[in-house]
């Protein structure tokens, strides 16, 4: 089966003050969507405005990563958070990126949660209730991303919040369909042939190879290239070559 779209995303942003990780001017030029993060795993008021003013300028559209309060850890290390104090916490990061977006002449156009948040809402139901309840104190329009059969997803959409799946060619993944956890061995594909071949898969026939050698489903309307990776750009510039020659549109979602 071949899709005859697929949305490109990334992680932008990912900077605080005189410190800076993503190459955001060369990714946006590239990519058809970027995650931008809102100050609580990386990202400052600046950082969040500048790369608004960019996206709008290239038409990317952007979506608020959101993302536990842990700027020490960058996002990733487990946390447990009150479900109220968390559905506050994802409204307040949309509402801070909406402020320079609607600035830049665009608007946030979607919600991510990043890093530990989007591993944990795999399966956790309370803190994926705990995320919609905030996207919907933003804006109840917002489409989220996810992993395709995530608690999240089943969650935002009884919600009535408009679901896109993803998938992630630069990360291994388990037999199950999930992510295989940072840290271990194998977990970030770093081989730029490998990446290209992995999308191209993916958006045609909606497929990956598990760690295990397993092919397994991967139904993904928005593909993921994670920004702070080495050779960032160079590989989503590599990964949507590829996808064109093959006669796949690289296009927002709808």
């Amino acid at each position: 089966m071949t899709a005859a779209s697929i949305d490109l995303n990334a992680d932008l942003g990912e900077g605080f003050g005189r410190w800076t990780l993503t190459d955001d001017e060369q990714l946006l030029s590239v990519v058809t969507s970027a995650n931008v993060a809102c100050g609580f795993h990386a990202g400052d008021a600046s950082t969040m405005r500048r790369v608004c003013e960019l996206a709008s300028a290239r038409g990317v559209r952007v979506g608020a990563q959101v993302s536990y309060r842990d700027l020490a850890g960058f996002g990733r290390r487990a946390m447990d958070v009150p479900p109220d104090e968390l559905a506050a916490e994802v409204a307040y990061q949309i509402g801070a990126l909406e402020v320079f977006a609607r600035a830049a002449g665009t608007r946030v156009a979607y919600v991510k949660p990043h890093g530990a948040l989007y591993n944990r809402i795999v399966h956790d139901e309370d803190q994926a209730r705990a995320v919609v309840d905030g996207v919907l104190l933003a804006d109840a329009s917002l489409p989220v991303l996810g992993l395709p059969g995530s608690r999240f997803l089943e969650v935002a959409g009884k919600a009535g919040l408009p679901v896109v799946t993803e998938a992630f060619a630069d990360r291994a993944y388990t037999p199950g369909g999930t992510l295989v956890p940072r840290g271990t061995e194998g977990a970030v594909i770093p081989d730029p042939e490998a990446v290209a071949e992995r999308s191209l898969g993916i958006a045609r026939f909606g497929t990956v190879t598990a760690h295990d050698g397993q092919q397994i489903p991967v139904r993904a309307r928005s593909l993921c290239l994670h920004g702070d990776t080495p050779g960032a750009v160079g590989l989503a510039a590599r990964v949507r070559a590829r996808l064109e020659a093959a006669g796949v549109r690289v296009e927002a979602f709808a």
